[in-house]
């Protein structure tokens, strides 16, 4: 059987080659469909690829995020609950200690406060940042340091600035002074201990950094802190999520309701969902160039039986049957659009070479082309399928072809 299917591949071929020019005539619909369709496919592959690296510097895919929801739904009508569940500093070290996956752990405590400097009459609005975790990660100290776990634990009274801060605070003078000067805020008074370096973002607000636990159980519970837990890796983002559900299902009996735990991979579900949805959408009007290619290589072969009619004739009445000669026109069916789709392929690659860089200068964004696996074995298939369906009628008008009769006509 594999002799019969490589002789008729062998055939196909040199009845393609000996009518070269009428072969590339009728694929040129299935050339440019598929040509068409690789290009939609690789762009949407590509832009794909471009959302996924957005969305993973905008947000971590590693991180679980834990907030408390302060508001219920009322018929409609968003209210505050009277009473709600919330993580404080102590809460928060059992959390991280039930978990059993490597990981990076935060509560922040954020509020607005009025800040003044000590001596000055000077006083700034600051975004006031209560944190569990030691360092910033974002930018670098440019003046002094960072608190310290210790420090967070023992309550001290510290604190570190970011440059817009203390760029209020000293005016004209060198920022360097502030440091071990005390500061006040929501009748609180701390010692500045560090001044972080310029971020690359100028239109930041000032902010000032606190350990969390000198702030009182009624402040925490008026804006309740943020939770975020970073895995180490992100394969192990769901069973992360797992246990600390289950944890706060047993820490906040009745209560666990109050707290939403989230993670950004439904972030890039969704992007990937709505490219698959715009790829088979696209690939459905595409489509429609594909299926005139096809009805190109059923003409092609029906004129091809018309000719051969004798040919056919012939090798029937030397012992051909009707699976050979089926087998036969197939087998060139099959060819052409290959030999189409190839074609198609290459002129897509050369579109998308062409239409990349143009893209590249009207939005200025870093966007490429993708060619996935996933797109040439789509091609391919089409190239089969194509193959198969409309070549199947003019093979079986060749295989019913009656030798006599088919002599005759010469």
């Amino acid at each position: 059987m594999l002799k019969k299917i490589l002789l008729s591949f062998a055939l196909a071929r040199q009845n393609i080659v000996s009518r070269l020019f009428h072969t590339l005539l009728s694929v040129l619909g299935i050339v440019i469909g598929v040509a068409a369709l690789v290009t939609i496919l690789s762009m949407i592959d590509g832009m794909e690829k471009y959302a996924q690296e957005q969305i993973t510097k905008t947000t971590s895919l590693k991180a679980v995020n834990i907030r408390t929801e302060t508001h219920k739904n009322v018929n409609g009508v968003r209210l505050k609950k009277e009473s709600y569940a919330y993580l404080d500093y102590s809460q928060f070290q059992q959390l991280v200690a039930s978990l059993t996956h490597p990981a990076k752990t935060y509560l922040n405590f954020n509020q607005s406060h009025e800040v003044n400097l000590q001596g000055k009459n000077t006083p700034a609005g600051a975004l006031t940042i209560g944190r569990a975790a030691p360092a910033a990660t974002d930018v670098n100290m440019a003046y002094g340091r960072y608190f310290t776990k210790a420090e967070v634990d023992s309550q001290a009274k510290v604190a570190y600035v970011n440059h817009v801060l203390a760029s209020h605070l000293m005016g004209k003078d060198s920022l360097s002074g502030l440091l071990r000067q005390k500061i006040t805020f929501s009748n609180k008074e701390v010692q500045v201990i560090g001044i972080l370096a310029p971020s690359e973002y100028p239109s930041e607000q000032a902010q000032l950094f606190t350990p969390i636990t000198l702030f009182s159980k009624e402040e925490l519970a008026a804006e309740p802190p943020f939770c975020t837990i970073i895995a180490d890796e992100v394969e192990a983002v769901p069973a992360i999520k797992v246990q600390v559900e289950k944890w706060l299902s047993q820490q906040f009996k009745g209560k666990e309701t109050d707290f939403v735990v989230a993670t950004n991979e439904m972030r890039v579900k969704q992007a990937a969902q709505g490219f698959l949805l715009f790829r088979i959408v696209m690939g459905l009007i595409v489509g429609i160039s594909v299926i005139v290619g096809g009805i190109g290589v059923m003409n092609v072969l029906l004129i091809s039986v018309t000719e051969r009619t004798v040919e056919i004739g012939v090798r029937k009445a030397l012992g051909a049957k009707k699976q050979d000669i089926l087998l036969q026109f197939l087998a060139e069916s099959v060819s052409i659009s290959l030999f189409g789709s190839f074609l198609g392929l290459v002129l897509g690659i050369l579109s998308t070479m062409v239409i990349i860089p143009v893209i590249k200068m009207l939005t200025q964004a870093p966007f490429q082309a993708a060619y996935t696996l996933t797109t040439f074995l789509i091609i391919a298939a089409i190239a089969i399928l194509i193959g198969i369906v409309f070549g199947t009628y003019p093979a079986v008008r060749a295989a019913r072809l009656d030798p006599v009769e088919a002599i005759r006509r010469e």
